[in-house]
């Protein structure tokens, strides 16, 4: 009696996960049209500025207003897109720890923090002649406060989940987590902006302070890792 050949085939190699693009491309995109829109608004009334003023500059500087609003609303892509690569950039990498999906959604919620403070801003860049400065005060407070201590508390979470996993990891040197933590730290404490406008000072620290520190984590952070070392 004869038997039939196994047809079992041998089973296929793991794959290692994909690490996922570049991350220095969205970085540095983000922080060019970062850097635009700043200069774009460097004009614009502060947050304590009345509401007359506010409308006066919108009106007469409606184009420049647009310009800002492209330019931030621009910034959320590669920030939302950023945030993606590094979320599947850590789970390559092997982390299944919460930090990989804290970043993820740290970036996202900043990235519609930007969006949001964007369309505010165009919206009060079109009010007419007539228009009540009181509703030019409220869109600009609107703008503000999502473009400021909404972004830095939100951005503050996506450096917060890459600076833990990549201290505990050993992913990135001391130097950029530790100072990713301060970052963060100062992020979440910039909303009591909203009881205290004293705190705002905070927030260019984090807005700009975390452009450089984002630098520094698109070229140190390593796109593979050995498998004795997965979390």
């Amino acid at each position: 009696m004869t038997t039939a050949p196994s047809t079992q085939r041998p089973a296929a190699p793991a794959r290692r996960p994909q690490a996922g693009p570049p991350l220095l491309v969205p970085v540095l995109t983000f922080t060019a049209l970062t850097i635009g829109y700043v200069v774009a608004n460097r004009s614009t009334p502060q947050p304590d500025a009345p509401g007359s003023a506010v409308l006066h500059y919108a009106q007469t500087n409606a184009a420049t207003i647009e310009v800002g609003a492209f330019l931030l609303f621009a910034s959320a892509v590669p920030l939302a897109l950023l945030a993606a690569v590094l979320y599947r950039r850590l789970r390559a990498l092997g982390i299944t720890a919460p930090g990989s999906a804290i970043t993820l959604v740290g970036g996202v919620l900043a990235a519609s923090e930007l969006a949001m403070s964007a369309m505010l801003a165009w919206t009060g860049g079109r009010l007419p002649a007539d228009a009540d400065p009181a509703l030019a005060r409220a869109l600009a407070d609107l703008s503000f406060l999502s473009g400021g201590p909404g972004y830095a508390v939100t951005f503050a979470l996506l450096i917060a989940g890459i600076s833990v996993t990549g201290l505990l990891a050993r992913l990135l040197p001391r130097a950029v987590t530790w100072t990713g933590l301060v970052l963060a730290a100062a992020g979440m404490v910039s909303t009591l902006t909203f009881l205290a406008p004293g705190f705002g000072y905070l927030l260019p620290v984090v807005r700009f302070g975390g452009l450089v520190w984002l630098v520094f984590v698109a070229a140190l952070m390593p796109r593979t890792r050995p498998r004795s070392g997965h979390q």
